[in-house]
């Protein structure tokens, strides 16, 4: 990046000052790098939860939330939902560039190589608990494919890194889906290297030995949408995990695990599972109005889930996306001679009154990716358990390409915040006898 001009932080008390320079980003805000303020000025800078701290230099994807701007590597995520599909997606992360013909071919060819999991894992799978949650089975797991692959573990050599990051993108939905049989008592399906990513995923949850299995067409659209929405979103919780993981010199297996995680927690991963938990406690469409008025009433603590969302203060991009794709969905249900579930009846009126409702647009709280993503998966008969599962499928490919520039990236080092101390200030030790 082009270097800017410097700003100057002087302490008021000692008369100090440092010049600190100001870093030029291609889009956004520029950042002021402090480096020098410790050593210069004394002082370390408090940011709980690092909300206004740039923690590394990235050209993997950008968020401009004010405007609803969602870009990987520069192409709006508009464009790449319409033209593209979700392998492709994952080359532009890993690689910068949309892949020639050639290119494509070579690592559709490697993907779909790589596909299968060591039958070891499955023996792996078959120790745990009968109703142990996938999310847990899947952070284990990947954790433990660097003691299959413990050869290959070498971060500094580019080929060991990228036959890492092959081996992830092909095996993850395999594990998810093995997590997923395992817990309803059903055989494992092998993937079947004919099919398309998405619709390999799909026959390998849905699919049973006895009979042969053929998704709809706008249910694998849905899911491939989603995922493709899914699978980076610059430097979250999960991400930073990641990285911070990596700069340790953990294996990426390891750090990929750590993001799962992390991603496990209902504050991160779990928004689109808490949308359908209300749906489920809003009992009918009838019960609507009274649920928005307790989301309207300032002294009731409940929340609409689904609206709204930290990042983007205008409407989400990928809800806009995706809305059509679950609309489309919920058609083909219908279509099938299958009536739409209460459920899905009660997520159509809410979405309706929350689009019209002068309270609502005032303050942005338009449906986010998660409302419309927990129906999608709803609607495609995926359990609640398995949600966070998904979500962490896609975001594999962002959390596999930022681990890949984080290792060349000439500024790493391990991560290590600091903190202010608020503790006992030095005492000393006081033998038990002599305590009061």
């Amino acid at each position: 990046m082009n270097k800017g001009h410097t700003v100057t932080l002087t302490d008021n008390v000692s008369g100090k000052s440092v010049e600190c320079e100001v870093m030029e980003s291609v889009l956004g805000r520029s950042v002021i790098n402090i480096q020098s303020v410790p050593s210069e000025l004394g002082f370390f800078t408090h940011d709980p939860g690092f909300a206004s701290t740039s923690s590394c230099t990235s050209s993997i994807t950008y968020i401009d939330g004010r405007q609803g701007v969602l870009l990987y590597r520069g192409y709006p995520i508009e464009q790449l939902a319409e033209r593209s599909n979700f392998l492709e997606v994952v080359y532009l992360l890993l690689h910068g560039e949309l892949p020639s013909k050639a290119q494509w071919n070579a690592f559709n060819g490697k993907i779909r190589q790589h596909s299968m999991v060591h039958e070891s894992i499955r023996r792996f799978i078959s120790g745990y608990h009968h109703d142990a949650h996938p999310m847990g089975m899947l952070v284990g797991i990947v954790g433990a494919l660097s003691t299959f692959y413990h050869d290959t573990l070498d971060i500094n050599d580019p080929d060991h890194r990228a036959l890492a990051a092959i081996r992830m993108i092909a095996k993850v939905p395999a594990i998810a889906a093995d997590c997923y049989k395992f817990g309803i008592g059903q055989p494992f399906m092998y993937p079947i290297n004919s099919l398309g990513y998405v619709q390999n995923f799909l026959q390998m949850m849905f699919a049973v030995r006895a009979e042969p299995y053929l998704p709809s067409p706008v249910a694998e659209r849905a899911l491939e949408l989603m995922m493709i929405l899914h699978a980076d979103h610059e430097q979250n919780a999960s991400t930073s995990t990641v990285r911070l993981a990596g700069s340790s010199g953990a294996n990426p297996y390891a750090c990929i695990s750590a993001g799962m995680a992390t991603l496990w927690g209902p504050a991160h991963g779990g928004a689109n599972e808490a949308v359908v938990q209300m749906l489920r406690n809003i009992s009918s469409p009838d019960e609507i109005p009274k649920y928005v008025a307790r989301a309207k009433d300032r002294d009731d603590p409940f929340r609409l889930m689904g609206f709204g969302h930290r990042v983007y203060k205008n409407i989400d991009p990928r809800a806009k996306i995706i809305r059509q794709a679950c609309h489309d969905l919920l058609e083909d249900l219908e279509g099938a001679d299958q009536p739409l579930q209460p459920l899905f009846e009660t997520a159509l009126r809410l979405e309706e009154i929350a689009l019209n409702d002068e309270y609502f647009i005032e303050r942005n709280l338009y449906p986010n990716v998660d409302f419309y993503s927990g129906i999608i998966l709803s609607a495609l008969g995926i359990p609640l358990n398995m949600f966070t599962v998904i979500f962490a499928i896609a975001r594999t490919a962002g959390w596999v390409a930022q681990w890949m520039e984080l290792q060349e990236d000439s500024e790493q080092r391990i991560g290590r915040p600091q903190q202010r101390y608020v503790g006992q200030p030095l005492r000393e030790y006081v033998p038990m006898e002599d305590r009061g």
